[in-house]
Parts: C-alpha cells; sequence; structure tokens
C-alpha cells in the first residue's frame, strides 16, 4: 500500500499544470469584451437604421451579456461562465441605473448653471410677466425653505414616536392596525393629501390658503417614510444593550431615550432626510393649497406662498425662451438644496452616532 502511495504522490506534485489547475480568463478580459459589445452595438444601430441611442447601449448590453457567457464557458468551462454572467448583469444594471442620474445631473446644470446668479437667488418675480427677462426665485426659494420645516417639525417627533411604539411597545391589534395604516399611507399620491387637507383645513374650517397648509399636506406625506425607516433603525439595535440598560435596574423609557435612540440616531437622520428629499419637490400639494404668488411672503400662517417645485412649472409652463431658463435653473437649485440637506444629515449623524472606545 505505500508502494502505492509513493507512486501516486509524484504525479501531482510534477504536474502543477494538471487535473488541480483550470484556465482562468484574463483580468483585462471582461473590459474587451465590453468594448467589443459596444463598438458591435453601435455598428448594428447603424446598420439597423436604430435612431435612439438607447437602443443602440440595449444591444451592447445584450452583447456583453452573451458574449461573456461563450467566451468563458470556452475557456473556463460552463460553472464558471454561469457567475460571469451573473457579475456582468449586475454591472449592467448598474449602469441602467446610473446612466439615466448622470445625464439627468448633466442636462439640469448644462442649462440651470448659466441662469443662477446672485441676483437670480435674491429677486423675485414681482412686477414681472412671466415673459418678462430677468427675475428670481427668491421668494420661491424662501417658501420652499419654511414649508418643508415646518412638515418636518410636525412630522418628524409624531413619526419617530409612532416608531417607538411598534418596536419597543407595540403588541395585539392595535399594533397591526397602525402597521397597516402606515403601510396604506406610504402610497398614498401626493394629490390626494392635498385634496385631504383643502377640504378639512381649508374648506370646512375655513382657514385661507397659506405656506402652512401645505406643510400639512406635505407632512402627511412624510410620515409615513419617517415611521418605516426609523422603526427599520431601531430593529437593527441589538437586544442585549435594551437587557443590560434594563438589568441595571433603568426604566424602559429611560432605555429608549438614553442608549437605544442614540444607537441609532445615524440611521434615523438618514430617514428623516429621505423624508425631506421625498416633499421637497412635491408639486401638486403646493399647487392647491399654498397656491403660488410672484410676491414675497415670508409669513407662512397667512396668505398664498411660492415654493420651488410650483416655480419650475409655472415657469416651463410659460414656454417661453426666457421663462423656460428661470425653469431649469430654479431647478438646479432644488437639487443643490436637497443634496446639500442630506450633506448636514450626514454630518449630524456622524457627529451624533456613539463614540466606541479602543
Amino acid at each position: 500500500m505505500s508502494h502505492t502511495l509513493q507512486d501516486k504522490r509524484p504525479a501531482v506534485a510534477d504536474d502543477p499544470q494538471g487535473s488541480l489547475s483550470h484556465a482562468r480568463m484574463p483580468r483585462w478580459a471582461p473590459l474587451a469584451i465590453a468594448a467589443g459589445s459596444a463598438v458591435l452595438g453601435c455598428l448594428i444601430g447603424l446598420v439597423a437604421g436604430l435612431d435612439s441611442k438607447i437602443q443602440w447601449g440595449l444591444l451592447a448590453a445584450l452583447i456583453f451579456i452573451a458574449g461573456t457567457y461563450l467566451i468563458t464557458a470556452k475557456v473556463e468551462g460552463p460553472r464558471q461562465a454561469k457567475n460571469q454572467v451573473a457579475t456582468s448583469l449586475v454591472w449592467v444594471c448598474f449602469l441602467v441605473a446610473v446612466v439615466p442620474l448622470l445625464s439627468l445631473a448633466w442636462t439640469t446644470v448644462s442649462k440651470g448653471a448659466g441662469v443662477v446668479d446672485g441676483y437670480f437667488l435674491s429677486h423675485s418675480m414681482s412686477g414681472l410677466l412671466d415673459t418678462d427677462e430677468g427675475g428670481g426665485i427668491y421668494h420661491a426659494l424662501l417658501g420652499t425653505i419654511e414649508q418643508v420645516a415646518i412638515a418636518t417639525l410636525i412630522a418628524t417627533p409624531i413619526g419617530l414616536l409612532t416608531a417607538v411604539y411598534l418596536v419597543e411597545y407595540g403588541r395585539g391589534r392595535l399594533s397591526r392596525a397602525v402597521t397597516f395604516f402606515v403601510d396604506v399611507m406610504t402610497g398614498i399620491p401626493s394629490i390626494v393629501a392635498g385634496l385631504f387637507i383643502l377640504s378639512t383645513w381649508i374648506v370646512m374650517l375655513d382657514f385661507g390658503f397659506s405656506g402652512f397648509a401645505g406643510a400639512l399636506a406635505l407632512a402627511i406625506l412624510m410620515m409615513p417614510v419617517i415611521v418605516r425607516s426609523t422603526e427599520e433603525m431601531l430593529k437593527l439595535v441589538p437586544n442585549e444593550l435594551r437587557e443590560a440598560s434594563l438589568a441595571l435596574g433603568v426604566p424602559q423609557w429611560r432605555t429608549i431615550l438614553k442608549v437605544v435612540l442614540p444607537t441609532a440616531i445615524g440611521g434615523i437622520t438618514t430617514g428623516v432626510m429621505l423624508a425631506v428629499a421625498r416633499i421637497t419637490g412635491e408639486t401638486a400639494p403646493v399647487l392647491l393649497l399654498v397656491f403660488g404668488t410672484k410676491l414675497i411672503n415670508s409669513n407662512p400662517f397667512e396668505g398664498a406662498q411660492s415654493s420651488l417645485p410650483l416655480y419650475v412649472f409655472e415657469q416651463y409652463s410659460v414656454g417661453t425662451d426666457a421663462a423656460v431658463d428661470r425653469a431649469w435653473g430654479a431647478a438646479l437649485v432644488l437639487i443643490a438644496f436637497v443634496m446639500l440637506l442630506n450633506l448636514v444629515a450626514r454630518g449630524i449623524a456622524r457627529w451624533k452616532a456613539p463614540k466606541t472606545g479602543r
């Protein structure tokens, strides 16, 4: 038996490129396949008379996936080919998601950057017709800041406390009912929230059009997003932290306030900012409740106001070159506003995140 083993061992050692090794694709192979697929997709698009570059890109993606499978199967075998196809699909889906975002950002910046300046940010449309040159977005920017701030102040504590109840206290039918209605509110169209506030706050209670009325509708849209995101963040807090605090005799409410919420503050802040980004671009509730104006109104509780989404809608509806340019400029400011809020939220989350000792 020992002689047999001695005969078999050298076969593996003397043949390092034998049955234990497999041919491998070079690292540059995926890039080469992608480049070749792009060229073939463009050629097929030209020959077939396809005018849309999107169709060329889809053809290139299909060729890339098929080519990856065939070449990998030839070199490495069917098993590795399936793995490469899955990886290729991930990259294709990533590009399909990123390309429209980059295209949107580039279009907005290229068309709006020429309009945005100090005058545009510091003046309103007071005394100007929509067809005139000049004017600015100060009144709309002020209205957006006030309406979003009021909606956030209303929705954040309600959504946060609702999530705390569902995770820490909620049991039985009431908890299931709250969860059900939160799920339903998540899919409510913004126009429905606007109609609800219009029928109750303005028609039934006889309050006038104002920024506060619009903020109420925006708060309704914010609440389910905050509840859902906060609920998931609270569930990620380890139960050992709660049990350790309770074992030391700390009441449950204080455990939630001092242990659970600080641990999840990063995710909670991110969820709130997602909700803010969700409502910042809403137009329908503002159109119904805030009503729109060209004048500067710094009082959100009385009189009509404007907002950036409503301003973009109004200016683009005019259709003149000056109005369309103002619409693109306001859209660029709106995107920058949301981006700035997200950066502030990330800074707050990092600042308030629990510090781990070394």
